[in-house]
């Protein structure tokens, strides 16, 4: 029993590489080191070695070959003789009539050692290579104390050809196995990590150009509009106005991007709503225009008052609105009607266009982030719009058949007075 004992120890001190690696480096953003292989093996050699398993004094059998060649094998000969010299030093210091014994089977072991990591790294059978190593630091010890202490070979004949093979071949089979798979899985988390880093810039500079795009449309067919030199003083300044207020939302959606690493809070105001819309819808008639699309617009005489953002609420309301114009431009007649409506506690926008329209499929990933119904889209603009609106302790409800038009209902809490 005590052998059996002595056996599953020296395997736990076999296995402790593996398991620390993977609570070490469980949430690091590096592989292992060498050091890492060099403190953890130097730690497992000395626990093997003072717990070793003995039938009889001087003489004790560990898993040092074992910690050895996995050394050698993760962490280069400089390991490798790192743990030599630990050896030799704590052996010499252990005694006992094996000692000399321990030193002649290290000289066979350790360039074997070192020229089975080599062949490791170049071979496609490493598992053979690895149970080659276990069965020859079995054989190797046996050997030369059979050679040496032949009495004591026959004597303990049972352990040395049954705890001396497990623990060595086992041991070295267990540690290398798990280790690779450990490294290994690291090493796709770690590459998945990176190609998430790289897709997340790609879609933040996909949705950047998304965002400014807008506003800068606007400004263009403003100055278009005003290279004509059909319109009136009064209109032209206008246009000007409209195309400088752009211009400022342009620099705020390019601050938010900039920030959005350390997001602070929306400032919340007191907003009337009407006005705002009305400003926006006045932006978006040009877009509407270029895309043969009619933009109508409902609303109450009477002032309406809720409480947000008006940068987000201004670019919530385009991204509706725009994306409304883009579902209708390609059909007959296109046509956007807005719509507000008090329905106390909340106040109701509507938007309505007679476009191409979604599937049911498409209705549900909706608002989903980097999900888009256009081939060209990055889905981030509705992404953003549910969050404002979220913010804001609203909602929003859309209805959808393919080719019968789509209809956005945002529900936004009236603020009190």
């Amino acid at each position: 029993m005590t052998v059996i004992k002595d056996t599953l120890l020296q395997l736990l001190f076999a296995l402790m590489p593996s398991v620390v690696y993977s609570i070490y480096y469980r949430n690091l953003t590096v592989n292992y080191s060498r050091s890492f292989i060099i403190v953890i093996c130097s730690l497992c050699l000395i626990l093997s070695m003072t717990f070793a398993s003995s039938v009889q004094a001087g003489l004790i059998f560990d898993i040092r070959y074992v910690i050895m060649f996995f050394g050698i094998l993760f962490g280069g000969l400089t390991t490798g003789w790192i743990l030599l010299v630990e050896f030799l030093i704590y052996r010499l210091y252990i005694g006992g009539s094996g000692v000399i014994d321990a030193i002649i089977i290290l000289v066979i072991t350790f360039p074997l050692s070192v020229m089975l990591a080599s062949v490791y790294q170049r071979t496609r059978h490493r598992l053979w290579i690895v149970f080659t190593a276990g069965i020859s630091f079995s054989v190797i010890p046996l050997t030369v104390l059979y050679i040496t202490k032949p009495d004591y070979i026959m004597n303990q004949l049972l352990f040395n050809i049954l705890a001396i093979p497990v623990q060595n071949s086992l041991g070295i089979w267990l540690l290398i196995t798990l280790f690779n798979k450990s490294v290994t899985d690291k090493e796709l988390s770690l590459r998945y990590v990176q190609n998430e880093k790289a897709e997340a810039v790609n879609h933040v500079a996909a949705s950047l150009a998304h965002e400014v795009r807008n506003p800068l449309t606007t400004v263009l067919g403003f100055l278009q509009l005003m290279k004509s030199g059909t319109f009136s003083p009064e209109k032209t300044n206008r246009f000007l106005e409209i195309s400088m207020e752009e211009i400022r939302r342009t620099e705020q959606i390019l601050s938010d991007y900039l920030s959005i690493s350390k997001p602070a809070a929306s400032i919340r105001q007191r907003l009337e709503l009407i006005s705002q819309m009305q400003a926006v819808v006045e932006v978006m008639t040009s877009y509407a225009n270029m895309n043969n699309v009619a933009l109508r617009i409902r609303c109450p005489q009477t002032p309406i008052f809720i409480s947000g953002s008006t940068a987000e609420l201004k670019q919530l309301l385009v991204n509706f609105i725009k994306n409304a114009i883009e579902a209708s431009k390609d059909v007959t007649k296109g046509t956007v009607e807005i719509s507000i409506r008090e329905e106390p506690p909340h106040v109701v926008i509507q938007i309505e266009d007679n476009g191409i329209g979604m599937t049911e499929e498409q209705l549900n990933r909706l608002g989903s982030i980097y999900y888009s119904t256009k081939m060209n889209g990055t889905g981030l603009g509705l992404t953003f719009s549910y969050q404002a609106i979220r913010a804001m302790n609203g909602s929003v409800s859309v209805s959808s058949e393919p080719l019968s038009g789509t209809t956005f209902v945002i529900r936004l809490p009236i603020a009190g007075g």
